[in-house]
């Protein structure tokens, strides 16, 4: 593993926080504001009673995040960056049963498009850490170390994605905000396999920088 012990017990401390707070969102304590309402309480397979309006919005536009960074890509003159990137950059790619296993997996962060007139178009970050973790019925997500570190929950979603809910840490934070506390901080996409060891994982219209996010994991053992 290419992190020090004590960053990965650091990390996981922080995030008890979130998770406790969303285990508390599924176990129904909370559903105001801009999360749907909800007959009964909701459960792991029921990630629509717990996500926000927005990201609701989010998953459900996909697609056209999708169009728009591919757009804003070949407008700037590099559209052949893509291809040789196979199945990670085609939409399209998601294959059956797209769950992963629990452990640590080397990762990067492609960003797609931008939100500035004058951004990059095409950015890719340097290879990371990131783990999945069996949280009882659930899987979670979290990136290690870094300035920027996404944790969250991976819900099932259908028979070819899991659905991602999370909230992004900053610089040396010790804890992650609760989920649906800063709308900027919510992180929501959709996590898909698109080769025998080879997942993605989808972010559509991040709050920040780019229109498209796509996070890259392969296992690391």
């Amino acid at each position: 593993m290419d992190v020090a012990l004590e960053d990965y017990r650091l990390l996981n401390c922080a995030r008890w926080p979130f998770w406790a707070a969303l285990l508390s969102l599924l176990a129904g304590c909370a559903s105001s504001g801009d999360r749907a309402d909800a007959a009964t309480a909701p459960s792991p397979a029921n990630w629509r009673s717990l996500a926000t309006v927005n990201d609701r919005e989010r998953i459900r536009t996909w697609r056209d995040a999708w169009v728009k960074a591919t757009a804003q890509i070949n407008a700037a003159g590099e559209g052949a960056k893509l291809p040789p990137l196979g199945p990670l950059m085609q939409p399209d790619a998601a294959l059956a049963n797209p769950g992963l296993p629990p452990g640590a997996y080397s990762c990067k962060i492609y960003k797609l498009g931008t939100r500035q007139a004058d951004g990059p178009v095409f950015r890719v970050s340097q290879p990371f850490t990131c783990r999945v973790a069996q949280e009882g019925d659930m899987l979670s997500l979290s990136k290690l170390g870094g300035v920027q570190k996404p944790v969250g929950f991976l819900f099932p979603g259908d028979d070819s994605r899991m659905i991602f809910l999370g909230t992004m840490m900053l610089g040396d934070e010790q804890r992650a905000l609760d989920y649906g506390r800063d709308p900027e901080r919510d992180m929501a996409g959709a996590l898909e396999r698109i080769a025998p060891q080879r997942w993605r994982l989808i972010l559509p219209f991040p709050h920040w920088e780019s229109t498209l996010d796509v996070m890259e994991l392969v296992p690391k053992a």
